[in-house]
Order: C-alpha cells, then structure tokens, then sequence
C-alpha cells in the first residue's frame, strides 16, 4: 500500500497496526449493535471467534496520525499465531505481524508485490518481551528487547505519487480481514498470548468486539494446557496412524491430584463407549474405563502412559523415578476398529451427535499430552475457546 512506505505519514501502516494493540477490554458503548472497546490494558490473542476473523477492529483517516512508533509486550508459549494486521484500500494493499515457529514473521502486500521476512530471537518462552515498530528511511525496523529484530526495505513501492496523507486504514487484532491464501507464507492463526504496556500512535478511536466477552490474561503462566471446566477439545483419531506390532500410545503429563472431571474418552459414533480417564479432586483417584474393565489409581503420579494392543491394555504411572506398570487383557477388544472411525476428546466425555455434546469438563492443566510420541497441539482441534492451548496458570 502506497501510504504505508512514505516518510512520515506514508510509513505508517506497521505501527498504526500496532495502535489496535494497545486498545483494551473496558467497554465504552454501542457502534450498530458492537460492542467498543479502549484504553491501554492487557489483551489476550486467543480468544474465541469465527476462522481468521480478528478479536477487535477498527477503521482510522490516515490524516489523523501525528506519531510513527508503537511499541507493547508481548508473551506466549506458543510458537505460531496472528498478533496484528493493518491494511488499505479496502484490503488490496496489507501488512500481518504474526509467530511461526517462535520468530517473528512479518508480512507485506504493496501494489501487488508481496514481501516476507521472518527471523529474530524466539519470543514463545513465556516471557514478556518489549517489542517497538519505527519507520527509518526506506525500512520497517521491528526491535525486540532493545535489540534489531527483522528489517523490511520497501524502496519501489515508496516512489509511488498518493497522496500519503488520505484515504483509510482497517486495523485488526488477532486475525486478519483478507482471504488467508494471500498470504506467502502460511501459519495457523490462533494465538495463545497476551499483550500489554501498549505505548500507541495518538489516535482515540474506538475499537469493535468481535467476542462475547473477553477471557483474562493470568499473572504467572507455566506451559501446558489449561481446561477451566467448560469445554473439551476433539480430534479425529483416524489422523494418529497405528504404529504395526506397537498399537497407540497416549502420555499424559501433569499433577494429577490436582486435576478433576474427565481428562480423556474415546468412542466412535454408534459405539459404546471405548474408554474413559477420570479424575477426582475430592477422593484423590484416577479411574481409567475400557470396555468393562476398571482401574482405579491413586493420583500421586505426575505421568501417565497408555498403550493399546491387540489384546492389552498397559497402563504405566510414574512419579518421578517410581514407576508402576499395570497390564489389563482384553480379548477382541476392537479398538483398531474404533481408532480407524473414531474420536479422542481432551478434557470431556464424547456423546452422540454431530456435535458431540459432552459433559463431565475438566479443570485443570496438563503440561504436556502426546499421541504416538508426538506432541499434540490443541490448536488443531475442533475446542471449546475457554481452553488455553499453551499455557496455564502458574
């Protein structure tokens, strides 16, 4: 977009972006039925919405924009996500500041040239991290903690005649307003993060809600998968290939004793129930369903491994260096059958229907769930948006 790559106002795309950071969760009115939103407070990225649509949007007259630096903080466990997207001229000129695999990435469209840059230190180690956008010359500079991040020099698109002072910008947090295959380079766009301390360009407009209501952004996080008791998330089990001679495995990593409600189940539509993992905060036990057979354990391990065969069912628990295997026969059990067709929730019991209502949620965190000894990212999952993908409270 012209406007973004001209001196003073012209460059100002990137860190007019970055105003819509800065706006925060206090509601000030009603815009045509939408909820508005300002204020400098903390914003968390993950909140629950439609695919790719943002958290919070709003329009601004670029003749309004008086500063060219912005800066926030930012902190995640997450690798991969949208922080922020700006564009004009209704979305054919676009700028996106995203994470994939931990870095920066950001992402440019100007006059149908696309421009990509990704790089810099990892951000998702659950740390805050200062990040600032200035406009130097022909450059968009992105410093972290002090230090040069990622550089873009956009000097063609700059030679350009607009007037660099009209027209309008659309800024979005957490999601983009353009079709994702533009893009050069694809990522997921769910954000487990938050943001906070935005020191913004001197605009004042108010910000559209795109979510019912904001979730909270906790003090101190710990990585991990936080289930506050009001949903699951369910995967197609069919997407975990069985391993020939070695069945499916499932690790489970947390404590236990502080976990309560429905940790896993597994059923296929029309079939009974497969199996089902439990915790009771209340009695301190872990009880475990597979078919008829039954284990109850108490919950003083902070590991849990279950591994399907054809005719067993192991069960191995571990507390630190202590370890204690529990084998289970099961004749024709049919769970290669079931896996084929079949669901895995996280953190509720799967019922019938398309939907798959359950009931029975889980509170609680699991620091880590592995599926064929590959981590499972919960972003990939059809999810209930009060779960937290990637962190926890600490």
């Amino acid at each position: 977009m012209a406007v973004f790559w001209k001196p003073i106002a012209g460059r100002l795309l990137l860190t007019v972006s970055l105003t819509l950071l800065g706006w925060g969760v206090e509601g000030q009115g009603d815009r045509q039925g939408k909820k508005l939103v300002s204020g400098d407070v903390t914003v968390y990225l993950g909140q629950g919405r439609d695919i790719w649509r943002p958290i919070i949007h709003t329009t601004s007259n670029v003749s309004e924009i008086s500063c060219i630096k912005s800066s926030f903080q930012l902190r995640t466990f997450d690798p991969e996500g949208a922080i922020f997207y700006g564009d004009t001229k209704n979305g054919e000129d676009w700028f996106v500041l995203a994470l994939k695999e931990g870095m920066p990435l950001m992402q440019i469209s100007i006059a149908g040239s696309l421009v990509s840059v990704m790089g810099g230190p990892q951000l998702n180690d659950g740390k805050w991290h200062t990040l600032e956008v200035s406009n130097q010359d022909d450059f968009v500079i992105l410093d972290v903690d002090g230090s040069k991040g990622l550089v873009v020099g956009m000097g063609g698109p700059a030679k350009q005649t607009e007037d660099s002072h009209a027209g309008v910008l659309r800024l979005a947090l957490g999601g983009i307003l353009i079709d994702k295959g533009k893009m050069m380079i694809q990522f997921d766009h769910k954000m487990d993060g938050c943001v906070r301390k935005g020191s913004w360009l001197d605009l004042r407009v108010p910000w559209e809600v795109e979510v019912e209501e904001f979730l909270p952004c906790y003090q101190d996080i710990l990585p991990g998968s936080y289930f506050p008791g009001t949903g699951f998330a369910v995967f197609n089990t069919s997407v975990f290939p069985v391993k020939e001679y070695e069945g499916i495995k499932i690790e489970l990593h947390g404590d236990f004793s502080k976990m309560h409600g429905t940790i896993l189940s597994i059923k296929a539509p029309g079939q009974e129930m497969m199996l089902t993992l439990t915790a009771n905060n209340n009695t301190q036990e872990v009880n475990l369903s597979y078919g008829s057979q039954k284990i109850s354990m108490k919950a003083t391990f902070n590991k849990l491994v279950i591994t399907f065969l054809d005719e067993l069912l192991q069960v191995l628990k571990k507390q630190e260096k202590l370890q204690d295997l529990q084998v289970v026969s099961v004749k024709n059990s049919g769970f290669s059958s079931t896996w084929g067709n079949g669901r895995l929730a996280i953190g509720g019991l799967l019922g019938e229907g398309e939907d798959n209502v359950g009931s029975q949620f889980l509170a609680g965190c699991l620091d880590m769930i592995q599926i064929q000894d590959r981590d499972l990212d919960l972003d990939f999952a059809v999810k209930h948006p009060s779960i937290s993908s990637h962190s926890c409270p600490a």
